[in-house]
């Protein structure tokens, strides 16, 4: 992408998902994602009711009067965002394909962040690590991620969700809130990761899919290509039983993954790019409220 086509979609993105997350979500993602526990603010003087546990001795012993604590919830949190950028991603059948909605999801997000003053930061991957931007806060923190989100050129287009769950847990010491974004297409295990990444930090996971991986259309021979092997094959899709072959793996590869997440204790969306992703969202944020 030329940089001026590029520095112009990064500012149709950034008014688009900003206003979204200032008028929408600023709120909603507050109270969803809760700072890391209890900072001490300030001390007044005791009143019938407070906690003992909470007397300042030091400043009560200055004034020879009882004084406690005051604590606030420490809002500051660190957002991780995980996008996968594997060869899956550049699909679309309507109008919009699966990167360019995984886009405006990571940039929604990455501006509800910082509208909360919470650090941001991304792991891009495939079957990989690809790339690793650490956390910071800042709008032109925020504008660097959506370039890169736009531009990113992956070295391999496979998929390989456990690796980047590992380099999550191994990576980030403090506990963060981590939004997995992909579409989920791996023909790898990762829940033991995904358990393991989520007793450490908070994993929320989004995953954005195109409705013609749900269903093949009555159309005749077609080849189908495998995004991420490269590897084809010709298929009869007027024949109804390689339809309901294929309707039948995709509902059982959803069970699959829905399960996988409720035994992991991870809170998840599924999205399609037809779909508005915003009422997905705040779906999701209600959920965790």
């Amino acid at each position: 992408m030329e940089t001026s086509e590029l520095l112009k979609k990064v500012r149709q993105i950034e008014i688009k998902t900003r206003g979204l997350s200032r008028n929408i979500f600023a709120g909603q993602y507050h109270s969803a994602f809760k700072g890391r526990g209890m900072a001490f603010s300030e001390v007044r003087e005791y009143q019938f009711g407070d906690d003992i546990r909470d007397i300042d001795w030091n400043v009560t012993a200055r004034y020879v009067r009882p004084y406690v604590k005051v604590f606030e919830e420490e809002r500051e949190l660190t957002v991780m965002l995980m996008i996968d950028v594997s060869g899956s991603r550049d699909f679309g059948s309507v109008n919009v394909m699966k990167k360019d909605i995984m886009t405006e999801i990571a940039a929604t997000l990455a501006f509800s962040a910082i509208q909360n003053n919470d650090k941001i930061g991304v792991i891009f991957f495939s079957n990989k690590i690809e790339k690793f931007i650490p956390p910071q806060k800042g709008k032109k923190h925020i504008l660097y991620i959506i370039r890169e989100l736009l531009d990113f050129k992956p070295d391999d287009s496979k998929t390989d969700i456990s690796q980047v769950l590992k380099y999550l847990t191994n990576v980030i010491k403090k506990r963060c809130t981590a939004f997995l974004i992909s579409d989920f297409i791996d023909k790898g295990n990762f829940k033991d990761a995904l358990t393991i990444a989520n007793r450490k930090h908070d994993v929320v996971a989004i995953q954005v899919y195109d409705k013609r991986e749900t269903e093949l259309p009555s159309v005749g021979l077609i080849k189908i290509k495998d995004a991420e092997t490269g590897g084809e094959r010709w298929i009869d899709s007027s024949s109804s039983k390689v339809r309901e072959t294929y309707k039948d793996w995709w509902i059982k590869r959803q069970h699959e993954m829905s399960e996988s997440f409720k035994k992991c204790r991870v809170d998840s969306v599924s999205i399609r790019t037809e779909d508005d992703y915003v009422k997905s969202l705040i779906a999701l944020f209600q959920k965790r409220n």
